[in-house]
């Protein structure tokens, strides 16, 4: 198998570890604009690889390169059976579309929803050639959609889903209580585009930051909820008539939906320039210094699903708790983003997801058999009955 891994920053470095070890790997190029990150990353793979097994051990290319001329990419991707993309996602449109061309099958961490709605409006032309493009495969959207996903083909009926998911320092700081776990621009997208729920069966469009909720979740006290952008990804639409309430929001201890709601208040979170500076740029800038250090990680998820188990009112919950591993140097967001992206990778790569075109992780992939995909890789899901009344 010829894999490629597109990115060199945290996600992208994870991924290719995760896809360099596992059996039938042949070559994986690792790509990236920035020649430096990609000695590093190459660096970190080598020390890595030492400690896998014989087979696991295959034959590592770097390319530097951009990814900014959609005219190369076709050519780029020819090369590999299987790309993975944890580069911004601006690009992923023309990676899906160079894809296509060069009959190369791609998944990407995604992110934004108007992009997936732009991806996916390629699923025509994917399928012809037989090319399998899967966007959002990383944590959330990503693997809590397809937990989701997998509850209702449990359930005998589902009246409501609920997404709350969550990166965050095990020892926070004020005052934002938060540290960069992914990119600042990517946080701050979650931000600002509306989250899409199913109410009464119906998607709606509700603002992001808002509807903050309490939420318990021992041993890490009580935290916030509120909605974001993006998280439940096409769920809305897949599983319209099939849920009657589905929403999705991320978890932050107390108060950071608060602070950052005031920076939108106060434009910093604009793109409209000021005096020759546009806010969100610089807000951005000013976030990644403040909230870089080196305080490890952690995630945690849980997705609820109610309805009907054995003709009786059941509630499903599944729970992750993941934390940084010392082994790998790899962040709880980076093992649960990239190695969840990974194991859709390699599905592709090796032919075991049947259908072809544009399509989301929920109606692609045999959801069972990449769960199990994913626990193999040491994130373990926890799951539990509740009766209701």
């Amino acid at each position: 198998m010829q894999v490629m891994v597109l990115g060199a920053g945290r996600m992208g470095r994870a991924a290719a570890w995760d896809l360099a070890r596992q059996p039938g790997v042949e070559r994986l190029c690792l790509v990236d604009h920035d020649a430096t990150a990609l000695e590093v990353a190459r660096g970190e793979l080598a020390r890595l690889l030492e400690r896998a097994a014989p087979h696991a051990r295959p034959r590592i290319e770097t390319r530097c390169c951009s990814l900014d001329d959609a005219a190369q990419l076709p050519a780029l991707l020819a090369s590999a059976d299987v790309a993975l993309s944890s580069a911004d996602y601006r690009f992923n449109e023309a990676l899906t579309r160079a894809a296509i061309e060069a009959q190369c099958h791609l998944c990407d961490l995604g992110g934004n929803v108007h992009v997936v709605e732009r991806q996916l409006a390629l699923h025509a032309e994917a399928e012809r050639r037989g090319v399998t493009v899967i966007p959002d495969c990383g944590l959330a959207p990503g693997l809590a959609c397809l937990l989701a996903a997998r509850a209702v083909e449990r359930l005998e009926r589902t009246e409501a889903i609920q997404l709350r998911v969550g990166g965050l320092p095990k020892h926070p700081k004020p005052p934002l209580n938060y540290k960069l776990v992914f990119s600042a621009r990517g946080l701050v997208n979650e931000y600002l585009e509306p989250s899409e729920v199913l109410r009464d069966g119906v998607p709606v469009r509700v603002p992001s930051l808002s509807e903050v909720e309490r939420v318990s979740f021992p041993p890490f006290g009580l935290l916030e909820a509120f909605h974001t952008s993006g998280g439940a990804s096409t769920l809305p639409r897949t599983l319209q008539g099939k849920v009657r309430q589905l929403d999705y929001k991320t978890l932050r201890y107390p108060g950071h939906a608060a602070a950052f709601a005031a920076l939108q208040a106060l434009g910093l979170l604009s793109e409209e320039p000021v005096d020759g500076v546009v806010p969100r740029q610089l807000t951005e800038r000013l976030l990644e210094r403040a909230l870089e250090d080196d305080d490890t990680d952690v995630v945690l998820l849980r997705v609820t699903a109610e309805g009907y188990h054995e003709g009786r009112r059941q509630r499903l919950v599944v729970e992750l708790v993941d934390e940084h591993d010392e082994a790998t140097g790899h962040s709880a967001m980076a093992r649960t983003t990239a190695y969840s992206a990974a194991a859709v990778a390699y599905l592709l790569g090796a032919g075991a997801i049947a259908r072809h075109g544009v399509l989301p992780g929920e109606l692609a992939l045999p959801l069972e058999r990449t769960l199990e995909a994913v626990r193999a890789r040491g994130l373990d899901l926890q799951e539990r009955w509740e009766r209701l009344s």
